[in-house]
């Protein structure tokens, strides 16, 4: 799952550098994909049973109880009880076998619309004119990609499989012992910190939801002349600041809550909406 991330989170930051997201059907699959990876992933996480495990679906589930009006009839419907317990491992257990199939097909859409317009390239042209065959070329470059990608995962199973995921999951779900850092797996702490960041829970809510819903916005407020931000300096600084933002805000979902980190969150997350907002202004005043 780890390495799967990995992948997705390089495609969707190459998707944002390179302007890709204007290829509007395609990116707003791809986003849905995205959501339905993360919900598989969540459900998965769930399944060993260990007390992160059992915690962090306690944490989660109970967001929807910041719902107005309907939000503790619908956390005891998604737990199919009044506690996290068997009813919700078994639901979660076929959530996590059927979710799969439901991203294969968003997969095939995604590839389908892909194929409508072609792939984007490194300096946004129009290629119509200077195409090549998939293979022998995508097919060889795909594959050195694969065997590197291989290559680091077999290390990383071999020399530390237990690096990218929590010990305190090695010990058996205890509803009466609460762990003293409950956190998500790595790869969901960027959006962990964004919800922990905002003091007023359905507030809270709406923002982690927001940090991935907010991609969906990219391909209808594109004010620039050229594809992607090869040829805008200032944007490329932006860029790699919201990088290196999600990556403290992943630091920040592992640390515990107090002083100074809450407030570094808090600063973070402003960043990293501010960033959608800005990029676009400055690529049209740079154009100008």
């Amino acid at each position: 799952a780890s390495f799967f991330f990995i992948c997705i989170y390089l495609h969707v930051g190459r998707g944002m550098y390179y302007g890709s997201y204007l290829f509007t059907p395609t990116w707003l699959v791809g986003v849905i994909i995205l959501f339905l990876v993360m919900g598989t992933a969540f459900m998965g996480y769930v399944l060993p049973w260990g007390q992160m495990s059992f915690w962090g679906a306690t944490v989660i589930t109970n967001l929807l109880s910041a719902v107005p009006y309907l939000g503790m009839d619908l956390v005891q419907w998604v737990w199919g009880g009044f506690a996290v317990d068997n009813a919700t491992l078994t639901r979660f257990f076929t959530f996590h076998f059927i979710l799969p199939f439901i991203v294969l097909a968003m997969t095939m859409i995604h590839l389908l619309f892909l194929h409508q317009t072609g792939s984007n390239n490194p300096i946004g042209l129009n290629s119509n004119i200077d195409k090549i065959p998939f293979h022998p070329y995508f097919t060889f470059k795909d594959i050195v990609g694969f065997i590197v990608m291989f290559f680091l995962l077999i290390s990383l199973v071999l020399i530390n499989p237990n690096l990218l995921g929590d010990p305190d999951n090695f010990i058996p779900a205890n509803p009466l012992v609460t762990p003293a850092h409950i956190q998500p797996e790595w790869y969901f702490l960027f959006a962990y910190a964004i919800l922990r960041s905002i003091p007023n829970k359905l507030g809270g809510v709406i923002a982690l939801v927001l940090s991935i819903a907010i991609l969906m916005i990219l391909p209808f407020y594109n004010l620039s002349k050229f594809r992607g931000i090869q040829f805008y300096p200032i944007n490329q600084i932006l860029f790699w600041t919201m990088l290196v933002t999600v990556i403290l805000l992943t630091w920040i979902g592992a640390r515990p809550v107090e002083e100074p980190y809450v407030l570094l969150g808090q600063i973070l997350t402003v960043i990293y909406f501010l960033y959608y907002l800005i990029n676009p202004l400055v690529t049209k005043w740079w154009d100008k």
